[in-house]
């Protein structure tokens, strides 16, 4: 099997960094982590060799440059990926939601191996739950204790950690995606997925039922959510597009659009594109009613009203930090709730935009804090081995990109009508065109 680096950097003597998450093309969120994650890491020490573990390596060595190396770990031999962790000088974990039933062991399997072979571990950024299961429980219980440091991302996630039993201290930050730059979504991109120009844009995100959403009644939201989208038809006269951020997601989205009474106002993304281009397909939002919690990021990141749909703790838990208005669960009967909510979201927008703001600014710079967790944990491991190449010094991952692509809550806002950030390092935030335009 090939495993040479579809990217490679120049050779150097510096730290062999492993990422180990949910990463392959299945989900565009955890795609927007690790890209998050490799430039923290790259930033961080630009002569790192970055060793990607993949569910699918063919996807993340066509997809992130940064990595120097991909290495396949489902499908393979068990020994193929445990030959890769003694060359290691850092294991890193996540980030995202992977430490729940059904999959929590699987990861922690691959962590507790590189423990037993003195590799240091740092946990980026996870999410936590529902931990249910006796073997998921035990084994983040164990393995999460000895690792050198646990970030989780939300508050939510570090109390299912202490329901578990874990007894460390475990950090508390925010989703390594809130550090994601944007890419153009073109004017013709927009043709080609027949969606016309200067029309006002509802997005919305769906998902399915499973390990992670139990609790979904598919016909109940299904139902839910058209009622919804057929609201934002007729109060804003709109069209209405849904994001998959997974493949899933498309046949969810197929079957909302089978309820609506306008189902022709309504459509589905359909090409493939990578979650900076995601981000900047938001900025021709108008506003955005989601279920997915990277939709919710990416809504918050570009300034779109947002409507977040709980599902489980980690939605509720951002929706809590962002300030926007969150129902406890996804049911029918809370429908004439939820159509208030938009409505009073749309009409508050332009009295909340400071407070947005703010709010963004802080979420950002506790996503920047996990980097410079990491980035510390790399000094000590260098400094233990007596490597002599201390890490470069310099600034982290959101002042490496280009000036005005990540929030810090500092600069102003465009008001213009194109939506364009100006310079600066301000949220990229957008004013809502007014009802009567």
């Amino acid at each position: 099997m090939n495993l040479r680096p579809s990217h490679p950097h120049p050779a150097s003597r510096g730290p062999r960094i492993g990422v180990l998450g949910s990463y392959g093309g299945f989900n565009i969120g955890d795609e927007a982590i690790l890209t998050c994650v490799l430039s923290c890491l790259r930033a961080r020490r630009p002569d790192a060799h970055l060793v990607v573990l993949s569910r699918n390596a063919e996807h993340t060595r066509a997809h992130h440059p940064d990595a120097d190396e991909v290495v396949p770990w489902e499908g393979v031999s068990r020994n193929h990926v445990l030959d890769v962790l003694p060359g290691l000088d850092l294991l890193v974990l996540g980030g995202g939601g992977i430490l729940y039933d059904g999959e929590a062991r699987r990861y922690l399997r691959l962590v507790r191996a590189a423990q037993t072979r003195h590799v240091p571990t740092f946990a980026y950024a996870v999410g936590a739950g529902p931990l249910t299961d006796a073997e998921d429980r035990d084994a983040v219980r164990t393995v999460l204790a000895e690792m050198d440091d646990v970030v989780v991302r939300d508050e939510e996630s570090r109390l299912v950690l202490e329901e578990v039993g874990l007894e460390r201290e475990v950090a508390v930050t925010a989703d390594p995606a809130l550090l994601l730059a944007p890419e153009p979504f073109t004017e013709a991109m927009m043709r080609d997925e027949g969606i016309p120009s200067g029309a006002r844009l509802v997005g919305m995100s769906v998902r399915e039922p499973g390990r992670a959403a139990e609790k979904l009644d598919e016909g109940d939201y299904h139902a839910l959510l058209a009622d919804v989208a057929d609201f934002l038809v007729r109060r804003l006269d709109a069209r209405v597009v849904f994001l998959p951020m997974e493949r899933h997601d498309v046949r969810h989205a197929h079957a909302v659009l089978s309820h609506m009474t306008a189902p022709d106002q309504g459509r589905i993304l359909h090409g493939d594109y990578s979650p900076g281009q995601v981000l900047g397909f938001m900025r021709h939002l108008d506003v955005a009613v989601g279920m997915r919690l990277h939709f919710v990021i990416f809504a918050a990141l570009t300034g779109v009203p947002v409507l977040p749909l709980p599902y489980s703790g980690k939605v509720f838990d951002f929706a809590r930090r962002l300030g926007a208005p969150a129902l406890v669960g996804v049911a029918r009967e809370q429908a004439g709730l939820l159509l208030a909510e938009v409505d009073r979201l749309w009409d508050e927008y332009p009295q909340r935009r400071d407070d947005l703001r703010a709010r963004m600014g802080e979420l950002s710079a506790s996503a920047r804090e996990t980097c410079e967790r990491c980035g510390s944990l790399l000094d000590e491991v260098g400094a233990a081995r007596g490597s002599g190449d201390a890490p470069a010094a310099g600034p982290g991952p959101a002042d490496e990109r280009p000036t005005g692509d990540g929030p810090t809550g500092d600069g102003p806002a465009d008001d213009g009508p194109t939506g364009h950030r100006p310079s600066g390092d301000g949220p990229y935030l957008t004013e809502p065109r007014p009802l009567n335009a």
